[in-house]
């Protein structure tokens, strides 16, 4: 199969160690795709979630295992934490395995434009990974996670395509939108004040490219709901690609996907999730 080739590609929002994590989706488009330099871009294991109520299937480690086969082969993989891996916030500078790990970073496109690099907590007006759900709540969101995985498992026996719940809440609930909207305008203004072109983040799992003010916003979005990544083309162009939309993905996804088997939790997560 030939894979689709990107100069960069941006992820973030795994929630490894979760229900509502989706590996089947995130596992197709790892071995779908190839790329120069591969950001993780926070939250990619949710220690948080794993403290709680540990949930571990064979697909985590999977996916795991494909982001260390990627740097040991040659691709420059920066693990940038988030707020649900803050974890490993202490050991910015070091790496595991092949792979960085930084607290932030400015990546340069091919067609010269500066972006700084952040999970994006920071522009989170509470400063406790709330994202959006600071106005929905949290039980809220945990039902909406529940019925969107409900939802699709009736749609997948009906072979109707995958659709995100959480789209129809954020679009109709003003607090939610007023709030991405604030969260937007801090994220372009950092960029601002460090004179870069613009920011790429995560946090609120809701992908999005936007421009204020002559300054970009690049959201990458979330593998719980939307499956969406950011990718940079070879020539710089960025584009949010919606990878549960494509046809051909969901086909795999769909052939791949089992009952989750239990799995052990690998050594560093289990150490780091400790640390928490």
């Amino acid at each position: 199969m030939d894979r689709l080739r990107f100069r960069s590609i941006f992820i973030s929002d795994v929630h490894l160690g979760t229900r509502d994590c989706r590996a089947d989706f995130l596992l197709d488009f790892l071995r779908s795709t190839r790329c120069e330099q591969l950001y993780l871009v926070g939250d990619i294991i949710d220690l948080e979630a794993m403290e709680q109520a540990p949930y571990w299937p064979a697909r985590h480690s999977e996916v795991l295992a494909e982001f260390l086969d990627l740097a040991a082969r040659g691709t420059a993989v920066t693990y940038i934490p988030g707020n649900h891996d803050a974890s490993l916030r202490g050991l910015a500078g070091q790496r595991l395995g092949a792979i960085e790990v930084a607290l932030d970073a400015i990546h340069t496109t091919a067609d010269g434009k500066r972006l700084r690099v952040s999970h994006g907590d920071e522009f989170d007006p509470e400063h406790q990974g709330k994202t959006w759900l600071t106005w929905f709540g949290d039980y809220a969101y945990r039902l909406v996670c529940l019925a969107n995985r409900k939802l699709n498992a009736v749609r997948k026996r009906l072979r109707l395509p995958y659709f995100a719940l959480s789209i129809l809440a954020k679009s109709r609930i003003g607090k939610a939108l007023a709030y991405i909207r604030h969260y937007e305008s801090l994220a372009t203004a950092r960029a601002r004040e460090l004179g870069l072109d613009g920011q790429i983040c995560g946090h609120i799992h809701f992908g999005h490219l936007a421009e204020h003010d002559g300054m970009l916003y690049l959201n990458d979005g979330d593998w719980v709901e939307h499956c969406t990544a950011l990718v940079e083309h070879l020539d710089g162009t960025l584009e949010l690609l919606h990878w549960s939309e494509r046809r051909a993905a969901l086909m795999r996804a769909a052939a791949g996907e089992s009952r989750p088997q239990p799995a052990p939790i690998p050594a560093w997560a289990q150490i780091l999730s400790a640390r928490g």
